[in-house]
């Protein structure tokens, strides 16, 4: 049996010393069954966000009030290990005598200070660089993930911090890395293994990485999934466990449709489907070097350790709902590219996109006509340029605040009837583009994004009244309703 299991703890799972403290447990619940965990931790909650804003207001030139937001940052840092110290040794107040406590004080003085050194030249030169914005936002996860391994061990658990920027080889795509696999694997045999075989806990941040020259980068928001799939697959581990603070993959959105189900079971290729569609729960990169080494994943609640969560796997069991779950994608544009004389020339459709291409900006969905092309895409500043240079071919318009909601589940393509039903239970909704031949698991539709709630709880009333129990946690609806 395979014991090496990483465990992801997101940002609300380590935001403060009970939530940390928590998390301990539930690592130590793991090693007391005789697993062997590879721990890789996020940012405290909102600390991403506040160093983005501290990079930006630095750039703007404003350097008092970017210093301002990392000295509460700081103080926040340096108060959870003091609470830490305090609980684990059953006092109000840890020791002033307390070497540990002063240790970790210590290095976070000399990590916060390093840090306001580069915001302050950042506030000098008034050039806010990609290089220089994943150094800033490196700070969350190299901060969190030494406090977080020296409140492990002051519990109990043999800890380690590793740093992950020596394991986790990118490319120099500041911003959204790419991972450089092989790197990634030699570097875990490294710097990881020793410490497994020792029977220790490695530590480590997620999100970042570095360049094989050492310079550092990230890999996007939401890459702390990533960054414990990378490390699943590179010491070949027999499960990964993303906790969050929810009870796994639900039906719908539970803030939108109040009585969503849990997914019990559900495919790899499906949960990529429903993350990348915008279902928040999992980062739409994370599946991917799970799937290539098969390696199950678990999607786990830190705040209730006991639920079953979610499990995603190669193959899910048949359902016998035609559908697994509706995610909504908001904040979307739809854009129309018209040219009645060029549509069916060679080379046109490749023209348009070699545009995208050129702005790096990613497209969900595409329609074409007779004599237009509709493409769906991320509302962002680039959508003047776009369009701009997509009117040297055709006629361009776009309108924003549209929403995609996705249904996926298996073998939709082969139900008959299903989109009758799809479009019956939204009838008072008005469609913009449609999309089903594509994929054999996925229908998607766009609608103004105003419509997407009430559209998305029309849709689940219709498909998920009787769910199959074996891949809906029907009981704790009933005990909820109860």
């Amino acid at each position: 049996m395979n014991r090496l299991v990483v465990m992801k703890f997101g940002g609300t799972s380590v935001e403060d010393a009970p939530a940390i403290l928590r998390t301990a447990q539930i690592v130590a619940g793991r090693v007391a069954k005789g697993l062997r965990p590879v721990v890789v931790v996020s940012a405290m909650a909102k600390v991403t966000d506040l160093l983005i804003s501290a990079a930006a207001t630095a750039a703007r030139g404003d350097r008092a009030s970017a210093l301002a937001i990392t000295e509460r940052l700081r103080i926040r840092h340096k108060d959870t290990a003091t609470q830490i110290a305090a609980k684990t040794s059953g006092e109000d107040q840890p020791s002033p005598k307390d070497a540990q406590l002063l240790a970790t004080h210590g290095w976070m003085e000399a990590e916060f200070d390093g840090l306001d050194e580069i915001l302050r030249g950042l506030a000098a030169v008034g050039e806010l660089t990609p290089r220089i914005s994943d150094m800033v936002v490196s700070y969350g996860e190299r901060v969190s993930s030494r406090m977080i391994a020296e409140a492990f061990a002051r519990t109990g658990l043999n800890a380690v911090h590793v740093n992950a920027r020596q394991c986790i080889v990118t490319d120099a795509q500041h911003g959204k890395a790419i991972p450089q696999d092989a790197l990634i694997e030699q570097r875990l045999k490294e710097h990881v293994a020793p410490h497994l075989a020792d029977g220790r806990v490695p530590v480590m941040g997620g999100f970042i990485g570095s360049t094989e020259q050492g310079v550092t980068t990230t890999l996007g928001r939401g890459g702390s999934d990533f960054t414990a799939a990378l490390v699943g697959g590179g010491i070949d581990a027999g499960a990964i466990e993303i906790w969050t603070d929810v009870n796994g993959i639900m039906t719908a959105d539970p803030r939108m449709c109040p009585d969503a189900l849990r997914v019990r079971i559900i495919s790899f290729e499906e949960a990529a489907e429903l993350a990348y569609f915008g279902a928040k729960v999992l980062h739409p990169a994370t599946i991917l070097p799970a799937v290539r080494k098969n390696i199950p994943v678990f999607v786990l609640n830190s705040k209730n350790a006991e639920n079953e969560g979610t499990r995603i796997t190669a193959l899910a069991p048949h359902c016998r709902s035609p559908f697994k779950s509706i995610a909504v994608k908001k904040r979307l544009t739809i854009m129309d590219v018209v040219a009645s004389r060029m549509l069916m020339s060679h080379g046109y459709l490749r023209s348009i996109f070699e545009v995208f291409d050129r702005h790096k900006c990613p497209v969900d969905m595409v329609s074409t006509s007779e004599v237009s092309v509709s493409l769906s895409l991320d509302s962002n500043e680039k959508l003047p340029a776009i369009a701009a240079d997509l009117s040297k071919l055709a006629d361009v318009k776009y309108e924003g605040r549209k929403a995609l909601v996705c249904m996926v589940g298996e073998n939709i393509r082969g139900q008959n009837g299903i989109a009758a039903r799809v479009f019956q239970a939204i009838r008072h909704v008005n469609l913009r583009m449609i999309s089903q031949g594509a994929s054999e698991i996925n229908m998607s539709f766009m609608i103004e994004e105003d419509d997407a709630e009430e559209a998305v709880r029309s849709l689940h009333r219709e498909f998920f009244s009787d769910p199959d129990p074996e891949i809906f946690d029907v009981e704790a609806a009933r005990a909820a309703r109860a």
